[in-house]
């Protein structure tokens, strides 16, 4: 009997996607921008926090996948994010040294080695089509390449395409 498929990865970016960059009206820092359960944070914390939205927290737990973060943020995001998110400590990509300047995200390369070939859902308010082509070319298994857009960051329409893909792949 072989083994189960490993479940999806879904590779999660925090600026622009969980961290929106325009608002209609703009909040002030510690108040919830909408936001009923958002927590009021202390004067030093990150100026944009106030726009995390805790109620995606539970959302990317329900998805059929592995969270993994893919962001700039490293383990911070476990120290910070995770708490607002209500989401436990997660593993996080650790970015390899390219020296290669292109048309290319400098995060593509090392998602696709760190999934290696498992199929995965990379949400991120930077992908490219040359992302997208390079993935399809060097990547093994099964991978959805979502941008969000940074002033909205994650949407419920967002929600929708990356759950119904998850679906989908299994």
């Amino acid at each position: 009997m072989s083994a189960p498929a490993p479940r999806p990865l879904l590779f999660l970016d925090v600026d622009g996607t969980l961290i929106p960059f325009g608002t209609t009206t703009a909040a002030q820092p510690g108040m919830s921008q909408g936001h009923a359960e958002a927590p009021v944070l202390p004067a030093d914390a990150h100026p944009l926090l106030h726009k995390v939205n805790p109620k995606h927290g539970r959302r990317l737990e329900t998805l059929p996948c592995d969270l993994v973060w893919a962001t700039t943020w490293m383990s911070d995001a476990n120290d910070v994010l995770a708490p607002l998110l209500g989401l436990p400590t997660l593993p996080v990509v650790d970015w390899p040294d390219y020296d290669e300047v292109g048309v290319l995200h400098w995060k593509t390369r090392g998602l696709v080695e760190w999934a290696q070939g498992r199929p995965f859902v990379w949400v991120d308010d930077e992908i490219s089509h040359a992302d997208q082509k390079w993935v399809s070319t060097h990547h093994h298994g099964p991978a959805l390449l979502h941008r969000v857009d940074p002033r909205r960051g994650l949407t419920e329409r967002d929600f929708i395409v990356i759950e119904s893909w998850l679906m989908r792949a299994r």
